[in-house]
């Protein structure tokens, strides 16, 4: 007899579906979108503080326009004549070390030093001297165009403190932007992936479902970037010549 698949999110039977032991038909209209996610993740039904901080984080990350790898890939894709899911489908594996991965490493880096012994400010000193001085590249810590503080970041830190769920993580690394700042005279901003790392993590949640706090929260600007695409542009997309530079062989005979 074949090994059973095991399985501790749900089961179902002839008259009901229970998601980690809730009937289903119980949750629909009471729980909250976010709700129905905490619960699948964490096994267990969020406070309201906890519900609150959840919609924040998937609102701030639910799309960030036309410009990354995601939604260029899901448009061509979507161009080429697919239907929607594949094109949604095409974004998401877009998702890697430099696009989305940035959640998952920052939670894994945060936890990692977030066990120390040593007192928040402590650590923060002893990690950004060696940030500086061995150059590290430490995922969810500088932008593109936020060069004093993403307002992201900002927004989601003080609600994190209103709703009583800014612990060591997010004094972490707040505390290793400034120490940064100190030693450079430049600031290197926390992010908004650095922000949501630090508050997931002092929310308990296991840095292994990084990537997957993000493409929950992207997967609604895909949907829509694809319904966009599929409904109101011309089919098969294609570079202009003025886009392209070949710097191959010139023209040449085989004779």
């Amino acid at each position: 007899m074949a090994q059973k698949w095991r399985t501790k999110i749900s089961f179902n039977t002839k008259e009901e579906t229970y998601i980690r032991g809730y009937p289903l038909t119980q949750m629909i209209g009471k729980l909250s979108f976010s709700e129905g996610i905490y619960l699948l993740l964490k096994g267990e039904l969020p406070t309201e503080k906890e519900k609150k901080m959840f919609d924040a984080i998937f609102v701030s990350v639910i799309d960030h326009g036309v410009a990354p790898p995601s939604v260029v890939a899901l448009r061509n894709v979507i161009s080429g004549g697919n239907s929607l899911h594949v094109g949604v489908a095409a974004g998401v594996l877009t998702f890697g070390d430099y696009h989305g991965g940035a959640l998952e490493d920052a939670m894994r880096f945060l936890q990692e030093y977030g066990k120390d012994e040593e007192d928040v400010e402590a650590v923060a000193t002893r990690l950004a001297e060696k940030v500086v001085k061995e150059k590290w590249k430490i995922s969810g810590f500088g932008h593109k165009y936020y060069k004093d503080f993403d307002p992201r970041t900002k927004k989601l830190m003080n609600l994190a403190k209103e709703l009583g769920l800014f612990g060591k993580h997010c004094r972490l690394a707040l505390a290793l932007e400034e120490e940064i700042y100190k030693i450079k005279g430049k600031k290197l901003v926390l992010n908004v992936d650095g922000a949501i790392a630090a508050i997931t993590s002092d929310m308990g949640f296991d840095y292994r479902l990084g990537k997957g706090f993000f493409i929950i929260g992207r997967i609604p600007g895909l949907v829509a970037h694809a319904f966009e695409e599929l409904t109101q542009e011309p089919p098969f997309r294609r570079l202009d010549e003025e886009e392209i530079e070949y710097q191959g062989h010139p023209p040449r005979n085989l004779e």
